[in-house]
């Protein structure tokens, strides 16, 4: 286990060395994908609110949890809503503001996904994006609380999630598979 993370059977940065590490582009186009050492550049691809997709590999942002995609959250006049749904659109839209996406692998974790830290081309953290904005939550058993502030700042705002009632995606998820 490995920051909280377990790991597949595999080690992440062994399988990346031996890849080929090449620079793919379009004519007349920025840097499409490109494998680095215990990185990945490339054009994101939503998957859902806390994960996307570079070059084949989808990566699950490190440290937080957004609400899936058919969990219902309580807006402010406790009308429900797919939160989870609002979350991967706005993640979607945050990313195309600033491309490439540039991850940092930390591992694997059980579903074979890289667990990462995500930053879009003009530096701005993914996570702190997603949690600041209400659209994610720091998920301490992994982060360590690293989120918490952009989390308290996002609950006194009420923005995203907080504007109403919701449960922890952890928890949701319990109930619900």
């Amino acid at each position: 286990m490995v920051g909280g993370y377990e790991l597949a059977e595999r080690d992440l940065f062994t399988s990346h060395r031996e890849r080929t590490h090449k620079t793919v582009s379009e004519p007349g186009s920025q840097i499409v994908s490109r494998a680095v050492k215990g990185e990945l550049i490339g054009r994101a691809s939503v998957i859902d609110g806390d994960t996307i997709e570079i070059q084949g590999e989808r990566i699950r942002f490190n440290g937080v949890d957004a609400p899936e995609s058919f969990q219902n959250c309580a807006d402010s006049a406790g009308y429900n809503y797919r939160c989870g749904a609002v979350a991967a659109r706005e993640l979607s839209q945050f990313l195309a503001r600033s491309s490439p996406t540039r991850c940092q692998f930390l591992t694997r974790d059980r579903y074979g996904r890289i667990v990462g830290d995500c930053f879009r081309a003009d530096g701005r953290s993914i996570a702190s994006w997603l949690v600041r904005n209400g659209h994610a939550i720091d998920w301490p058993r992994y982060s360590g609380g690293k989120y918490s502030t952009e989390q308290r700042a996002a609950q006194a705002e009420k923005r995203g999630i907080w504007q109403g009632t919701f449960e922890a995606p952890w928890d949701w998820r319990r109930k619900n598979r």
